[in-house]
């Protein structure tokens, strides 16, 4: 897969995109119910992520995973364990949370699945369009379960699918930042918009 990596800057400690999602996309009529209809050229990783998360193929899954091992992981210190982002919308399968398992194997470290918690009913902000109204609407969402057993601090691994104005990474390591357990906290997404 070809990667085009963009450092990303937040209240984390290093951060980096494996790439755009789309490089095209232009409307090419509407359907039966009158919703555009798009001709959209993506990346190869914004492809693969398409697939995954709205056509269900999830044999994408170890190939971002693998993306992320060989492009982005080896930029990160020591990697304690991995998280992925809490998700937005219910699914019996996550895709985040499949990457994120994927690469944890890869990598020999642990993924904890149930750490990043993000509190149901919330806004969508795929609907809202500055930093600003997303910060405003994802305002204490989210909570850190504190899991850890054993004694010490630990770099974290973040993972999330699409990276857009940076308003959910940042409330979520506000959240993690809060535990005593986390010492650097990297993240990587895979898109961004």
């Amino acid at each position: 897969m070809n990667v085009n990596l963009k450092e990303i800057a937040g209240n984390w400690n290093k951060g980096v995109v494996l790439d755009k999602h789309s490089k095209s996309s232009v409307v090419t009529g509407q359907n039966e119910y009158g919703h555009n209809v798009y001709d959209t050229i993506r990346t190869d990783v914004g492809e693969a992520l398409f697939q995954l998360k709205y056509r269900s193929d999830w044999n994408q899954v170890q190939p971002l995973a693998q993306c992320l091992y060989d492009n982005a992981y080896p930029i990160f210190d020591k990697v304690g364990f991995i998280v992925p982002m809490a998700a937005s919308n219910v699914r019996a399968r996550q895709p985040v949370t499949e990457v994120a398992q994927a690469l944890a194997q890869l990598a020999g470290v642990p993924c904890f699945t149930t750490m990043l918690l993000k509190a149901a009913g919330g806004v969508s902000l795929k609907n809202l369009n500055t930093k600003e109204e997303k910060v405003a609407a994802i305002a204490d969402s989210f909570s850190c379960e504190e899991i850890i057993e054993n004694e010490g601090r630990w770099n974290v691994l973040v993972i999330d699918d699409l990276y857009h104005t940076g308003a959910s990474m940042e409330a979520a390591c506000a959240a993690l930042r809060s535990y005593n357990k986390i010492n650097n906290i990297y993240v990587a997404a895979l898109t961004w918009r």
